[in-house]
């Protein structure tokens, strides 16, 4: 395989083939089972009769919610699906909501409200079953007392550009936040709740999922303090969300949901798909061509263009005798410093591209396995040992974009933009990184 338009396809190919081993929809209808008269939510059969209501929010939310009501059937009685704009699909028995992403909007607000109300107009016998994957955080947006959604907007922008990690940026989201760090499961009315949910974080963890919106929050506001110090942001975020944590550190602020909270207890949570299941499908799609693959141990994290090092490092030892698939998964971040336009995994393919130039004879493919990248149409992009070049010949210094976080200018002139559109699913990222023998030319 040599890095021509060949290369590309077979990496695109194995990229959709690890999308489907998390296709959301698909997830939904193998943990959801049995029929209207007698349904079971991951092997956990619903009383006869039981009204069931829905709530979806993610990216994925809206595919999600048609299998949902594929398998439902009349035993749904309502719900609300909340997804990115150009995310939606056809509900019949869900209405649906599109919202902003990733800074939320007004309609991030009035879709959180909508969902308080629901949930607070349940009765104790009916059934809620929650779909979440990621993206949540922001679709579904409700600031706390006393802060509005600007403060909330403006703080999570801070948190972005400074290359904080999900982690980092939901401790501080969850203590802004009405409906976050277990809120949705304190405000539900329903005795019985199910959630079903596509994991976009490292670990999988619960209270990270959608900022844990039924979940335990492990974070306090003093977390929340830190976080924001340790990225030089105290100073910087708006005063009132600064007086806000400070007073919920000093114990005058109600804290989010912790361990043992009577509502938790009613919350049964099943993880459908991940990062994990990814990258391993994709391993497999290698195997199965013929190619060596290895997962690469350490996931993907920490500022893009380090892990693109570390990836491009990987490779010139490797050596292979045949074609080897490195395939790495994980989330990056980027700390923006310059005025362009990119995402996280065009960033780590533009730092890969300058690592690659000379050698070693690879082929890169990065992208979100959500079909997006940062504020573009692009889902990622491709790189190997010619793309400097190429970017030469398009009048594009690769080195300037970079510093300029211009990776999308640079790949939209070049040709290395890899374009999904929204896939229904959302598990990270992925890195397709296909090493040749050294006797072999990538020209």
């Amino acid at each position: 395989m040599s890095a021509d338009s060949g290369a590309r396809q077979q990496l695109e190919a194995i990229f959709r083939e690890a999308l489907g081993a998390v296709d959301s929809a698909a997830a939904v209808r193998r943990a959801v089972s049995g029929d209207a008269r007698r349904l079971a939510i991951a092997g956990r059969v619903l009383p006869h009769g039981a009204r069931v209501h829905l709530v979806a929010v993610g990216k994925a939310a809206a595919p999600m919610a048609v299998a949902f009501e594929e398998r439902a059937g009349s035993a749904l009685v309502a719900g609300l699906a909340v997804t990115k704009d150009g995310h939606g699909r056809r509900l019949t028995r869900v209405e649906l909501r599109e919202t902003s992403h990733p800074l939320p909007d007004a309609r991030s607000e009035r879709a959180a409200r909508e969902v308080l109300a629901l949930l607070r107009g349940l009765r104790p016998d009916d059934v809620l079953c929650a779909l979440l994957s990621g993206g949540a955080s922001s679709l579904l947006a409700c600031p706390s007392d006393g802060l509005d959604l600007g403060d909330l907007a403006a703080t999570t922008r801070l948190l972005l550009d400074a290359g904080s990690g999900i982690e980092e940026t939901n401790a501080v989201r969850k203590h802004l936040s009405a409906v976050a760090g277990g809120r949705l499961a304190q405000a539900c009315r329903a005795e019985w709740v199910e959630v079903l949910a596509i994991s976009d974080v490292p670990g999988d963890r619960l209270d990270v999922i959608g900022s844990g919106p039924f979940a335990a929050d492990p974070t306090t506001f003093a977390t929340a303090l830190a976080v924001l110090e340790a990225r030089n942001l105290l100073d910087r975020i708006p005063p009132r969300v600064r007086s806000h944590l400070e007073a919920g550190a000093r114990g005058r602020l109600e804290e989010t949901a912790k361990p043992g909270d009577p509502a938790l207890t009613r919350v049964r949570t099943t993880i459908l798909a991940s990062n994990r299941t990814a990258v391993e499908a994709a391993r497999d799609a290698a195997l199965r061509r013929g190619l060596m693959a290895r997962v690469v141990s350490k996931p993907l994290a920490g500022e893009a263009r380090e892990a693109a090092r570390e990836l491009i490092s990987l490779a010139r030892r490797a050596r292979p005798e045949q074609p080897l698939l490195l395939v790495a998964g994980g989330e990056t971040s980027v700390t923006v410093r310059g005025r362009g336009r990119g995402g996280r995994n065009q960033e780590l393919a533009l730092a890969a591209a300058l690592e690659l130039e000379g050698g070693p004879r690879a082929t890169l493919l990065a992208a979100g396995t959500d079909g997006g990248d940062g504020p573009t149409e692009a889902a990622g992009a491709f790189a190997d040992a010619a793309t400097v070049e190429r970017g030469r010949r398009a009048g594009r210094d690769a080195r300037a974009a970079l510093e300029d976080n211009d990776s999308h200018g640079f790949f939209e002139a070049e040709g290395g933009l890899f374009v999904t559109g929204p896939t229904g699913t959302n598990v990270m990222d992925l890195a397709l990184l296909c090493i040749e023998p050294a006797d072999r030319s990538t020209a």
